[in-house]
């Protein structure tokens, strides 16, 4: 059963290309392939796929390259970057060049699958990008970026993680490990220090006042709790 999604692969290894590819279609998702980081941008801007696979290293024009290209020229879905090693991530915060979310090589298709198919309950299937209202903030998972009173304000992609995790669990007392473990996945040796490291920057560009935060609050000995309707 076709479920009308469109999937952009851009990906140099042909192996790895033809296997998302073939389990993705039997997915029921619509694929598109691209070799390199010029056929992707074509086919980005003529195609418009719901979501595009970009690695992170190809030949020529490189997938940051590529990402903030589409970007600069209107297009909003959702780009996941697929990246070889975890350092990596760190690169793609800093160029925050407007990829949606990342994917660690090496990953299962069944990760792979897993994560299209919550994005695409998430945002593709609705009729308006998923947006989250919160205080004068809104929230927009899709570009991470965040509108505080009328200003944008960039989210790095853990940044973006860690706060849509938490609004799609408001209320709730999170734990570290279930943070972690939603936030950098299953393969990861992230600790405990690194997390409470996002979590400082993330307050910064939220709380009113970081050193004494009323939405993202800690409880002590547990974790996280996000509180909306402070």
């Amino acid at each position: 059963m076709t479920k009308e999604v469109k999937v952009l692969i851009v990906e140099d290894d042909e192996n790895l290309r033809f296997l998302i590819s073939h389990r993705l279609k039997t997915e029921g998702y619509l694929v598109l392939e691209a070799k390199d980081g010029e056929e992707g941008e074509r086919i980005i801007l003529e195609e418009q796929p719901d979501i595009v696979l970009l690695d992170w290293m190809l030949p020529g024009k490189q997938g940051a390259q590529v990402c903030e290209s589409v970007r600069s020229k209107g297009f909003e879905n959702l780009i996941i970057m697929l990246t070889a090693k975890a350092q990596d991530v760190d690169k793609i915060d800093a160029f925050n060049f407007g990829a949606s979310d990342y994917l660690t090589k090496p990953f299962s298709m069944g990760v792979l699958v897993a994560m299209l198919d919550s994005k695409v309950k998430f945002v593709v299937n609705k009729d308006v990008t998923e947006i989250h209202r919160f205080g004068n903030m809104e929230h927009h998972p899709n570009i991470h970026s965040l509108v505080k009173n009328g200003k944008k304000i960039e989210l790095t992609i853990l940044e973006n993680r860690i706060l849509l995790y938490f609004l799609r669990n408001a209320g709730k007392v999170v734990s570290r490990d279930e943070l972690m473990l939603a936030v950098w996945g299953y393969n990861s040796d992230v600790n405990t220090r690194t997390l409470d490291m996002h979590i400082v920057r993330l307050r910064k560009k939220i709380e009113h006042n970081p050193d004494s935060p009323h939405l993202l609050q800690t409880v002590r000995g547990v974790g996280y709790k996000f509180d909306a309707g402070s």
